[in-house]
């Protein structure tokens, strides 16, 4: 029996986790349009050792209520999709290892735009080097049939068009605490949001002693609800360091709008007491 080759493709979508996946590197990891803004630039660099070859489109994404996302093709009640409005240039690029290259994000038929907030996806899928049947090593078996898997890398950033005034709050509710014997502390909390406009931030948890002594246990950056959801729930381990006891004093959670190195006020802070 000739020997088979099938190749399989399997693609992996990762919304909005990080600024680096795979071998590319993105920044910044987000591209909002407010104000009298029109055009942003978007830093592509490949950091692997390969030429990589991306293909760049918009999708649309839908976030649950436990931060998970998924592909959607139409919106749901109170979601806008921004990709009517958005252009954006090139359309693929081919970068070399250590190279970079800048993307353009413009906005067009603005005229359209009624207020609210609209988003959508820009999605960068890797192309993967097809090996070709010839290439393939031969087994020495001929009767086997193998199956290769190639997986096809993607990421995706949100690119968010606001009109109109901003009217936002953020709370933190039903915060509660679990603590095991040999496992670190999990906390648990639902992000609530109201108003017209997705949020996004950065969660920082504060022990405080009965002494009033405070230590930093728990950072999470790029934390987001997006519109139309009402609510997020969130889940994170907290540190265990000598001195700290989960039994005693309190928490301070705080979550704060990520800025370019000002100091800006919470959007919402609450405290758990601890017993």
């Amino acid at each position: 029996m000739r020997h088979i080759h099938y190749l399989i493709f399997v693609t992996c979508l990762s919304p909005l986790l990080s600024s680096a996946q795979g071998n590319l590197l993105i920044t910044p990891m987000r591209v909002v349009f407010e104000g009298q803004k029109k055009v942003q630039e978007l830093n592509l660099a490949n950091t692997g050792h390969d030429t990589a070859r991306y293909l760049i489109s918009l999708i649309e994404i839908r976030m649950n209520s436990n931060g998970s996302f998924e592909r959607i093709s139409e919106p749901d009640s109170g979601q806008l999709f921004a990709s009517k409005f958005v252009r954006f240039f090139p359309r693929s690029v081919t970068l070399a290892p250590g190279e970079a290259q800048l993307v353009k994000v413009q906005l067009s038929k603005t005229g359209q735009l009624q207020e609210g907030e609209y988003r959508s996806h820009i999605y960068f899928r890797a192309v993967p080097d097809i090996i070709v049947q010839g290439d393939l090593p031969r087994a020495k078996d001929s009767t086997t049939i193998s199956v290769m898997l190639t997986p096809v890398f993607g990421i995706s950033i949100p690119v968010i068009i606001r009109i109109g005034a901003p009217d936002l709050k953020v709370s933190l509710t039903d915060i509660s605490l679990e603590t095991k014997e040999n496992v670190r502390p999990h906390l648990s909390m639902i992000l609530r949001r109201t108003g017209n406009h997705s949020v996004y931030g950065d969660i920082n948890i504060d022990y405080v002693s009965e002494k009033g002594k405070v230590t930093s246990v728990g950072t999470v950056k790029g934390l987001a609800v997006y519109t139309p959801n009402p609510f997020r729930a969130f889940n994170m381990e907290l540190e265990k360091k000598p001195g700290i006891n989960y039994h005693h004093g309190k928490l301070r959670i705080t979550y704060t709008a990520q800025s370019k190195g000002a100091v800006t006020d919470p959007l919402a802070q609450a405290e758990l007491q601890l017993h």
